[in-house]
C-alpha cells in the first residue's frame, strides 16, 4: 500500500507504509527531530544580528561534496564543542553549547551536547556528509550523548576513539596539605 498526501490540489506519493492493525508505521526512522523552540529562536536571532553587524565582504563558497568525515567532540567540565571535518581536517560545521543559547553550568549537560550535535549535523548535511569517525576528547558529561546524537541524526559511525590527553608523570603535583 502506498500512502498519498493531498497538498493544495497535488497528489504526492510517499514511501511504502507498513500497516499493523490500526497503527500506521512509516519506515523512515533516521529522520532528524526538530530543534526545541527556544533554541531555534536563539539561532535565528543570532543569524540576523550577525548579518546586520558584518560588512558585505564575502568569501568564495566552494561546493564540496564530502561523504566521509571526522567528528571531533571536546567535552570539558564547563562546555561541549562538536566539530565535523573532512578527512584532511578542514572544518565543515561546528557547534558549541554557548552558541545554542546555554549559559553557565547548563553548557556541560548531556542535553546541551545532544542539541549542539543536532545543529552541527544539520549544517554538515549540506556538504553531503554521511559517515564519520568520532574522536572524543575530555572528561565532561556530554561525551556519550554527543556520540548517540550523531547516530540518531542520521550519520553512520565507523569508529569511536578516545584521544583525551593523559600525562605520563608530567608536571610535579602539589605538596599535600597539612591539617
Amino acid at each position: 500500500m502506498i500512502a498519498e498526501i493531498k497538498k493544495e490540489g497535488e497528489i504526492k506519493q510517499e514511501q511504502p507504509v507498513k500497516e499493523t492493525g490500526d497503527l500506521v508505521i512509516k519506515s523512515d526512522l533516521n529522520a532528524p527531530e526538530e530543534l526545541p523552540e527556544e533554541v531555534r529562536k536563539k539561532l535565528e536571532k543570532t543569524k540576523e544580528e550577525s548579518k546586520t553587524n558584518k560588512r558585505k565582504i564575502r568569501k568564495k563558497k566552494i561546493d564540496k561534496k564530502v561523504s566521509v568525515g571526522v567528528a571531533h567532540v571536546k567535552a570539558t567540565y564547563n562546555n561541549t564543542i562538536v566539530s565535523l571535518t573532512d578527512q584532511a581536517g578542514n572544518v565543515l560545521a561546528w557547534a558549541s553549547a554557548g552558541m545554542a543559547g546555554f549559559k553557565g553550568p547548563k553548557k556541560s549537560t548531556p542535553y546541551a551536547a545532544q542539541i549542539i550535535t543536532r545543529i552541527a549535523v544539520e549544517k554538515a548535511k549540506a556538504f553531503g556528509l554521511e559517515e564519520v569517525s568520532v574522536f572524543v576528547k575530555g572528561v565532561g558529561t556530554g561525551r556519550e550523548s554527543a556520540i548517540r546524537a550523531l547516530n540518531a541524526n542520521g550519520l553512520i559511525i565507523n569508529s569511536v576513539k578516545d584521544v583525551t590527553p593523559i600525562p605520563h608523570n608530567g608536571c610535579r603535583s602539589k605538596k599535600p596539605r597539612r591539617v
